[in-house]
């Protein structure tokens, strides 16, 4: 299959319906294999992921979920929530051995927590374009309780929630026109 420009950006839109076609573990594993290409700082790489696919997973997130997003994530045939690792840099020597990138975030919370969000967001973003490259649709969500999520996915981890995202294969019918998006001009400069 070629992947376009139109599938990932043109064409594709965010849903919150979906059709009752589940997606194969194998797409999951695949669709790891794609985003964990993407760069992130010294290879840094903090996101963690579970893919939530079964009834009683479902059963765990929903609660979490803001009232708007329960029953999506509720229908969803994959969600999956995208994590980031406070203690990613416990993987750097691993990652980055050509340099000594761990004593960078030694003792350092506020870098460390910088570090992760803004990375694992990036490596949140390689994720759905995987997900559009591989036939799939999404739903990212910032509406749910962090701490319900932290504690009923990530405890005892050093693991915290960024955002979640419902995975599938979107019913278009039920899609809205698209909303519009700021101009070249709104929003950036050439300096």
């Amino acid at each position: 299959m070629q992947t376009t420009t139109e599938q990932l950006f043109d064409h594709a839109r965010t849903h919150s319906h979906w059709l009752d076609r589940p997606i194969p573990e194998s797409t999951l594993r695949r669709l790891w294999d794609l985003a964990r290409m993407g760069p992130t700082s010294a290879n840094c790489s903090p996101a963690r992921l579970v893919f939530v696919t079964t009834p009683a997973g479902k059963e765990r997130l929903v609660p979490c979920m803001a009232p708007g997003n329960q029953d999506k994530t509720r229908r969803a045939p994959a969600t999956m929530i995208v994590g980031m690792d406070m203690a990613f840099h416990d993987q750097l020597p691993r990652l980055f051995p050509h340099a000594d990138a761990r004593s960078w975030f030694e003792g350092k919370p506020a870098l460390i927590e910088s570090t992760a969000f803004r990375n694992s967001s990036l490596q949140g973003g390689y994720l759905i374009l995987a997900a559009r490259a591989l036939g799939l649709d999404c739903g990212p969500m910032s509406g749910f309780d962090a701490d319900k999520v932290n504690a009923t996915f990530f405890a005892g981890t050093s693991v915290r929630v960024n955002f979640i995202c419902n995975l599938g294969h979107g019913d278009a019918s039920q899609l809205h026109p698209r909303h519009p998006r700021l101009e070249f001009d709104e929003a950036c400069r050439i300096e």
